[in-house]
């Protein structure tokens, strides 16, 4: 058993590697258990001498019940050490209590890439005419922007020192009543997820990027998220690079609230997505949905030298413990873990195992609704696959 070497773009992978997982909350154990499963299955397929050493972490609901604390400091120390993780979802409150843990793990390890790839599943039941036209990946800045979490309620100390100072020092006047936040836009952070989402287009032969931004509004923060995306890709990447179509790759920029109007209406013409935090949050999921089920989504947080893999969807609690759940969103963030550790073989039985499970109608109840067949539960499904991948 031995640790991953992150080295920036190209990880050393040893044939035992111990990787972390974290069962979540809500339906989390559940798929989670589906997920390993599945992917030890594919491995143990695949390779003759490659087995993964999972070490479990305890976050969320479990590491409360058991250690008193939701994110221990045993768990913090095991993430800093092996640097990456499959993670089930966890939840977070609204508007009180605790911060989020997933943005915790992010900033810890400096995850500044979020990636999802959205594509249209054969069977599933979209809104859209043409479905089939959907095949897009979202690099989302991870570690910029409101989810920095620096705001104060609006009758804190803090808070009334902020307006007490805007309003002697700037001459503006927010009301005793305003909460506030701090939207933070950093030219370095724009630049490297700028790098990362170029040089996916690059090895993935995409045709177009494209800057999704409110500039028009938000000037000196998603303006200069635009304007500094624009200068790194055509001074970087100028061999590849060009806004006027003359290179291997488009790109162009787009205003935020457009962008939720053209993946409805053309999303067959976007390849890449590149956007600030917030506006990645957001159209990650409307592009989800535009498949008909964000319960088939998984995701990637990767930085130079750590990684973390997920569910795009959260913890579902009104169907925890019922054997329902469909573990997919979380084996497609196995899947892409498997891929950024080089092991494509393993990601590609998944790949077979899940596509023969959709073609014979075998899927949990979330999918078993759009091919009127009685549904799988977690557990089976997971099953199911493991003897898809046993029978290549």
């Amino acid at each position: 058993m031995d640790k991953i070497i992150f080295t920036g773009e190209k990880w050393r992978v040893p044939d035992n590697p111990v990787i972390l997982y974290t069962d979540g909350d809500g339906i989390g154990p559940e798929i989670m258990d589906a997920t390993r499963k599945v992917v030890d299955a594919a491995v143990k397929k695949a390779y003759k001498n490659k087995k993964i050493a999972w070490r479990e972490v305890l976050v969320g609901d479990k590491a409360l019940n058991l250690k008193g604390d939701r994110f221990p400091e045993e768990s913090i120390k095991d993430i800093m050490e092996y640097r990456i993780l499959l993670k089930a979802p966890l939840g977070t409150p609204v508007g009180t209590g605790f911060k989020s843990i997933n943005v915790r793990i992010r900033q810890m390890l400096d995850l500044y890439s979020n990636i999802r790839p959205v594509k249209y599943v054969n069977g599933l039941q979209s809104p859209l005419e043409h479905p089939e036209n959907v095949n897009l990946t979202i690099f989302r800045e991870n570690t910029d922007d409101l989810y920095m979490g620096y705001e104060w309620k609006y009758d804190s100390r803090e808070a009334q020192e902020i307006k007490a100072f805007f309003k002697e020092k700037l001459g503006i006047d927010l009301g005793d009543d305003t909460g506030i936040g701090l939207k933070p836009m950093n030219k370095y952070k724009t630049q490297r997820i700028t790098r990362a989402a170029i040089k996916f287009a690059i090895s993935e032969n995409k045709k177009k990027v494209t800057i999704m931004h409110k500039g028009n509004v938000m000037k000196y923060t998603e303006g200069a998220f635009r304007e500094w995306a624009y200068e790194t890709a055509l001074n970087e990447f100028s061999d590849y690079v060009s806004q006027d179509g003359s290179k291997k790759i488009l790109i162009n920029d787009i205003i935020a609230d457009n962008m939720f109007q053209q993946i409805i209406t053309r999303p067959g013409e976007y390849d890449v997505i590149l956007a600030p935090n917030i506006d990645g949050d957001y159209i990650s999921d409307a592009a989800g949905a535009l498949i008909g089920n964000i319960g088939t989504l998984g995701g990637a947080n990767v930085g130079d030298d750590g990684a973390m893999f997920e569910a795009v969807h959260g913890t579902a609690p009104k169907y925890a413990g019922k054997n329902i759940a469909d573990p997919l969103g979380l084996i497609r963030g196995a899947q892409l873990m498997l891929k950024y550790m080089g092991w494509t073989e393993a990601e590609d039985i998944i790949e077979r195992a899940v596509n023969k499970a959709i073609e014979e109608k075998t899927v949990t109840a979330d999918l078993a609704k759009f091919f009127n067949v009685n549904p799988l539960g977690t557990a089976e499904y997971g099953q199911r696959l493991v003897e898809n991948i046993n029978s290549f």
